[in-house]
């Protein structure tokens, strides 16, 4: 053994105290929820009927398998990452080649792109409902208006893209920043070498600009999926799930069923089918980042 491997053992006994209070409190912290969360899963648990109580088995799961509104609910979820993600992805690479150029007040133009991260849910989709996407007095009705045209009522005619629209425009910035970092560290040389060469703005994009931020990408692929399956706030406060599912995603499909209708087994088996949706997507999404990482 080498001395610096010996050295390593050697400090292992003496910096696992120190560690171990930190490791206990996170892993209580996740298992204690989970456990919680398969127990009531398998139990007759109903806030209206207190009565009715014991163990269900698999009752919960079965009922909720045969439930048409968790399948349209996982619908949703998918159909609203996928394309928040679409968007975010594209107009932060936009945005942050755009910002990548010199230009007059380019530092106070970067503030206020980044602006829409720092507002809280709540509050940008109630700026959104009221003031922007309201049939009869938002900024878009007035636009519709001035040309003619009947206003659109986004949350009756096209809710979920209403919602997708919403969560585009607060975790644009997010996508913008990381992409903004990730070009400015391309190396001048090479930005150099493709001037000389005569390659213009659209072939340097993608063959240059594109390959680069491959990483990048990912990364923001990875972190934006794991906070847009659980969107919860923007719904709330702008459709409530409706009209009817269409705007019904897991995480609202679990409050419906929990403190809407007090069933918190059924609820809790609506958790447990999350959860397990949740690590699938993060399975594949950690295999492509790696994938990625090795290139």
């Amino acid at each position: 053994m080498t001395q610096a491997g010996t050295m390593a053992g050697e400090s292992r006994p003496k910096t696992l105290p120190l560690i171990a209070p930190s490791v206990i409190v996170l892993f209580l912290w996740m298992i204690v929820p989970l456990a919680m969360t398969l127990w009531f899963s398998f139990q007759r648990y109903n806030l209206l009927n207190p009565m009715v109580t014991g163990f269900a088995g698999f009752e919960n799961y079965r009922f909720l398998l045969d439930d048409p509104a968790l399948i349209t609910a996982m619908v949703n979820t998918l159909l609203l990452v996928g394309w928040v993600l679409v968007l975010t992805v594209v107009f932060g690479t936009l945005l942050a080649v755009l910002y990548d150029q010199p230009f007059f007040g380019n530092g106070v133009a970067r503030v206020l792109v980044i602006a829409p991260f720092f507002v809280m849910p709540t509050v940008s989709a109630l700026v959104w409902k009221n003031l922007l996407m309201h049939p009869v007095n938002g900024f878009t009705a007035f636009l519709a208006k001035s040309v003619g045209l009947e206003p659109i009522d986004w949350f009756t005619d096209i809710p979920l893209t209403s919602i997708v629209l919403i969560v585009a425009w607060q975790w644009t910035p997010f996508a913008f920043l990381i992409l903004l970092t990730a070009i400015q560290s391309l190396d001048e040389e090479q930005k150099e070498a493709a001037r000389i060469d005569g390659c213009g703005p659209i072939p340097f994009f993608f063959y240059i600009i594109v390959p680069h931020l491959r990483r990048a990408i990912s990364v923001v692929i990875m972190i934006e999926t794991i906070f847009f399956l659980t969107i919860f706030a923007e719904i709330f406060v702008t459709t409530s799930g409706g009209p009817g599912l269409a705007t019904t995603n897991l995480a609202y499909f679990i409050y419906i069923k929990a403190l809407l209708e007090f069933d918190i087994g059924f609820a809790s088996a609506g958790g447990v089918i999350a959860i397990i949706l949740a690590n699938i997507v993060a399975i594949f999404l950690v295999r492509t980042v790696a994938r990625t990482m090795d290139v």
